[in-house]
């Protein structure tokens, strides 16, 4: 995610205003305001490699809480809303026990002082997930403390990719280099194009991490109020941004040269548009992973924290959170003979000789690509803070092959592909991103820890590429060498509503949904096949606007 830094603390003197000013029109200072004061500095010594130093920032954090408080003038000052959120976080999500305990204490002293301290709405970091669960599989806590020395915080995201390090490190190497290393787009316009993207999908998790990037990184408070507030070249991308979302199959080579032909006002360079649509197509495909996570709000998010006391009789829910419908997971004495069956389908197809003719396989990649897949019921309206930053909310994706339609033509893998054509295109006009989008690529196709469920010593190749291709499948992209048949023999029904409602209706997934496949799999299984919905998502929607470019270019 994007790293927000550190705020400071500020004192609300006898009830009055924050000293340094309140709310976001006042979150981006001047340099001099922002390095003025030794609780600043403090704040960012808690990320230090050197715990002696971290030690040192620690105490002067809480002697510069304790005096906020006035803890030896009772009623003489408390804490604002923005420190008691930011050590609510620390508390809660910081992965070094000595911050989350001395936090912790903070805020309960600050309650004893009779200031109102918020309390996080969720346990942890999914709704899907128990957090006992998420810590029993893993996650490695040397990559979690790496994260925070290095952005920060902890955000939910991290937290439950790293039940998968590998993937994680190169996650972050790449999310990093869009969001942070030199590129053609300023740094705050990058936070917009992302928060842009991830309001397609009603997604107000990622709108509120790259909302707060975006005014970290120097934005206009006003272009958070809308889309018509923000610079007309910024809105050009919206044709663009709803295609990549929800049917990248219409991109073609006009849409491109609308935005970059000499003549066209404003123009894009071509650097400058791959790197958008690179943000849009990762923001996109993020999506997908918050909502396939069920991921909760952040602890300092709107929807993650109240200031309410809890109550025995009812847990307030956040609208932000993901639809819970009935969560509970169905106890199924045929799960674990669902397991078995799916066992012996794979080691079957593995030692499988029968070759199919070329017809054939076409025949069964349409029928794969034409099936009748239903997905959850359509969730309510957005939230406000995403509705205003979408236009033409009710476009949505379609299936690539409407029963009785014409459909568009087949993209043949062999014809564009992203290791013979995408690789070279994106390194090309954005250096570097190339190799670690392959990087990305390469690590979630071959992550394996050879189990499944209760079952050691595995090859799962076969299940991983059967739903690499659905996905690709789902966004009409055949590969000429590969048995959609398959897909139907591991893939069972209820895995593929979760896929489908992923990978191309993201905000409708529910917790019943994903209870409902795979039951005898651990939580972190389940994580794995949602990285590969993510990337195989990502993928699908690159190679079409790749190829829309390179039309272009010829």
């Amino acid at each position: 995610m994007a790293s927000e830094p550190t705020p400071g603390l500020t004192c609300r003197v006898n009830g009055g205003q924050d000293e340094s000013g309140s709310g976001r029109a006042h979150r981006h200072r001047s340099e001099s305001e922002t390095e003025g004061g030794p609780t600043l500095k403090s704040l960012a010594r808690l990320c230090s490699r050197d715990e002696e130093e971290r030690a040192a920032a620690l105490e002067e954090l809480s002697q510069e809480v304790l005096l906020c408080l006035g803890v030896d003038r009772p009623g003489s000052a408390q804490l604002s809303r923005q420190t008691l959120l930011h050590l609510l976080r620390l508390s809660r999500t910081c992965p070094l026990e000595e911050v989350r305990g001395k936090t912790t204490e903070l805020l309960r002293t600050a309650q004893e002082q009779g200031v109102e301290v918020p309390r996080a709405l969720a346990s942890g970091p999914s709704a899907f997930i128990p957090a006992k669960q998420i810590f029993k599989e893993g996650p490695d806590q040397d990559i979690l403390i790496e994260s925070f020395l290095s952005l920060g915080r902890v955000d939910h995201v991290t937290m439950v990719m790293a039940l998968h390090p590998a993937y994680l490190s190169c996650f972050l190497r790449t999310q990093h280099a869009l969001l942070e290393l030199d590129g053609p787009l300023p740094h705050h316009w990058r936070h917009y194009i992302a928060l842009m993207a991830a309001a397609r999908h009603h997604c107000s998790y990622l709108v509120q991490q790259h909302s707060a990037g975006f005014l970290d990184s120097g934005g206009e408070e006003s272009w958070l109020s809308g889309l018509d507030h923000a610079p007309v070249k910024l809105r050009s991308l919206q044709t663009l941004n709803k295609l990549l979302a929800h049917r990248p199959w219409l991109i073609t080579q006009q849409h491109i040269q609308e935005l970059v032909c000499p003549g066209a006002e404003p123009r894009w360079s071509l650097a400058e548009l791959i790197h958008a649509v690179v943000l849009m197509a990762h923001a996109h495909s993020l999506s997908s992973f918050v909502w396939g996570c069920g991921l909760n709000p952040e602890p300092d998010h709107i929807g993650g924290y109240t200031f309410q006391p809890p109550s025995p009789s009812h847990l307030p829910r956040s609208p932000h959170s993901p639809a819970h419908e009935d969560g509970r997971q169905e106890q199924c004495v045929d799960g674990a003979m669902e397991v078995e069956v799916l066992m012996k389908r794979m080691v079957e197809l593995q030692q499988q000789e029968e070759e199919c003719t070329q017809e054939e396989m076409v025949t069964r990649f349409e029928r794969e690509r034409s099936e009748s897949i239903p997905t959850a019921v359509v969730r309510g309206a957005p939230p406000d803070l995403v509705l205003h930053l979408v236009e033409q909310p009710e476009f949505r994706y379609e299936d690539f092959a409407p029963k009785g339609e014409q459909s568009p033509p087949t993209m043949r893998a062999q014809d564009y592909s992203w290791e013979d054509h995408g690789f070279s295109l994106v390194n090309r006009l954005l250096p570097d991103m190339g190799q670690l989008l392959d990087e990305k690529f390469q690590v979630v196709s071959n992550l394996t820890y050879h189990r499944m469920a209760m079952h050691e010593g595995v090859d799962t190749h076969t299940l991983r590429k059967a739903l690499w291709n659905y996905i690709h499948c789902l966004y009409g992209i055949r590969y000429d060498d590969y048995d959609y048949g398959s897909v139907n023999v591991l893939l069972e029904r209820s895995l593929k509503v979760f896929v489908k409602t992923v990978a191309c209706h993201p905000e409708q997934t529910t917790a019943r949904i994903y209870h409902t496949f795979w039951r005898h799999f651990r939580h972190s299984e389940k994580v794995h096949a949602n990285l590969i919905v993510m990337e195989a998502r990502l993928q699908a929607a690159l190679l079409y606007t790749l190829r829309a470019i390179t039309h272009y270019m010829r």
